[in-house]
């Protein structure tokens, strides 16, 4: 039977480099956080939540359209990291959990699922898309960002979306899709 990533998994990857994905400097990835800032309109936020924040990258690039934002991860090592890049940052903090065995406190205005969801079993894609529904606030949006390579991973990218899409049918519509080299983009609306 297909599980989850573990902690363990993404923590035998921090140990190999301190930013596997490149995050802080490859192009694909730094064109991904334009495209999802860009899709995000120039709408500020009161509460944003930011699941697999890795090193902080695309929080620091969410904090100043958020009045608080939320970071976390499921391995300590990049959270040090997103720390550090976030210090200037007063409104960022940041914790570790899994989700969706685990969820923060709080309701938001802004979640941000980025090349997380293929790591889940489609029960925990449902699971998490549960959570996310319990703690939006009213006028909410949801960003979800998937690669669409092939892995080993738990479930595709685009299966990913898809099937979170599906559980919050009639809670949310997507009002922004997006294809592009490598990754697609899905901004979820309240209905």
């Amino acid at each position: 039977m297909t599980e989850s990533r573990s902690a363990a998994h993404f923590q035998k990857i921090y140990d190999a480099s301190p930013d596997p994905w490149g995050f802080g400097s490859d192009p694909y990835e730094q064109d991904k956080y334009r495209h999802t800032l860009q899709a995000l309109g120039d709408r500020r936020f009161a509460a944003g939540l930011e699941v697999g924040c890795s090193i902080g990258v695309l929080t620091r690039m969410l904090a100043p359209r958020c009045g608080a934002l939320l970071g976390i991860d499921l391995v300590e090592q990049p959270l040090e990291a997103a720390r550090a890049r976030c210090a200037d940052q007063p409104t960022v903090r940041f914790t570790r959990m899994q989700v969706p065995q685990a969820w923060p406190d709080g309701r938001f205005d802004l979640i941000v699922l980025s090349e997380v969801l293929y790591f889940l079993t489609a029960a925990d894609i449902d699971w998490c898309a549960r959570r996310v529904l319990d703690s939006l606030l009213p006028g909410a949006v949801v960003i979800l960002v998937n690669w669409l390579g092939q892995s080993d991973d738990p479930t595709h990218g685009d299966a990913a979306a898809d099937r979170f899409i599906h559980a919050t049918i009639g809670l949310l519509r997507v009002s922004h899709q997006d294809r592009r080299r490598g990754y697609r983009l899905d901004v979820l609306s309240s209905v």
